[in-house]
């Protein structure tokens, strides 16, 4: 018997004794239940299911989630740490402490006006102030520099309600659509504000 032969019957066997073990039929190996490759430590330890996977990285601070694992998020990401860390405080300011003034004064700050999550959130504060002129200035000037900005055709869809322009909302709830679907927390959001009777108060 040749060795070429002989290294074909000893492969063979093993190929045989490996599937017929308890831990390949259980879905061991490669990290999914207890076999092979990556530690049980490695982070990454059954992170692939075969080589074409990609590794999922957090989401750049600042960057307001939209569709959390839906489609790719529509919103800008801010990726200068100084910036995400002074966007981060008057994201606090408005959400955590309802002070719209300071937190108009801390966004322009940054010197990122055109940034869509900045501009944004400048107009959803003078809304909140009850300066509609300023807010529809600064959530236009969101969609000129991100037109899928899905977070500014959710709060502007607000401000549309709040004017009584409840055609124009309907408008920003399909664009909102379009961007992220039915499913989104933006198009929700929107829509159960629509199905409440005309003049109802807005908490948004």
């Amino acid at each position: 018997m040749s060795a070429a032969m002989i290294r074909r019957v000893v492969l063979g066997t093993f190929a045989a004794a490996l599937l017929c073990s308890p831990a390949f039929a259980a879905g061991g190996g490669g990290g999914g239940g207890g076999g092979g490759g990556a530690s049980s430590t490695d982070p990454y330890a059954g992170a692939y299911s075969d080589q074409k996977s990609q590794p999922t990285y957090p989401k750049r601070p600042g960057a307001k989630a939209t569709q959390k694992g839906k489609k790719p998020n529509n919103q800008s990401s801010i990726g200068d740490p100084a910036f995400a860390a002074g966007y981060r405080v008057a994201y606090d300011t408005i959400y955590g402490r309802n002070d719209y003034a300071a937190a108009i004064a801390q966004l322009k700050s940054l010197g990122h006006d055109d940034h869509p999550n900045v501009a944004n959130l400048i107009g959803y504060s003078y809304r909140k102030l009850g300066d509609y002129e300023q807010s529809q200035v600064w959530y236009e000037r969101a969609l000129k520099a991100d037109p899928n900005h899905v977070l500014t055709w959710q709060y502007y869809g607000l401000w549309q309600l709040e004017r009584g322009n409840r055609e124009q909302a309907l408008y920003h709830l399909s664009r909102i659509a379009s961007i992220c679907g039915t499913g989104c927390e933006e198009y929700r959001s929107l829509a159960a504000a629509l199905d409440r009777p005309t003049g109802t108060a807005l908490v948004y």
